[in-house]
């Protein structure tokens, strides 16, 4: 897959995340108890804005071409599971699956250390 594909993929992710993240925090806002979809949508608008920082950053060759790559496409996988799971509890009365949401703020961390080590890193087309 060519590097233009990888980037329209992670941008069309970040525009989907970005609008989820608008739907919930509208329906937090006018929901009883809601306080889970705020935190959901939070996650969501965050991390859309560094899918395309991201994207930005290895397209000018700031950062290193995979592991940039690999940190954007874990924050699409990773704000995806928490804020899916947190959605689910609040719609659903159950997570997508046990510790989804814990494991998605932990690969959000490392998508970020990621993202750190790929701007430190020597840059390679």
């Amino acid at each position: 897959m060519t590097r233009m594909a990888l980037f329209r993929i992670l941008i069309i992710c970040a525009g989907i995340m970005g609008a989820d993240g608008v739907i919930l925090a509208a329906a937090s806002a006018h929901q009883p108890d809601a306080s889970r979809l705020a935190s959901a949508s939070s996650m969501l608008l965050f991390h859309a804005t560094a899918i395309l920082g991201a994207v930005a950053l290895i397209e000018r060759g700031i950062t290193h071409l995979q592991l940039g790559l690999t940190a954007a496409f874990g924050f699409v996988i990773a704000a995806s599971l928490f804020a899916g799971d947190l959605a689910m509890r609040q719609y659903a009365g159950h997570g997508l699956f046990p510790m989804a949401a814990p494991i998605g703020g932990t690969l959000l961390i490392v998508s970020w250390v990621a993202l750190a080590v790929s701007a430190a890193w020597p840059r390679r087309a």
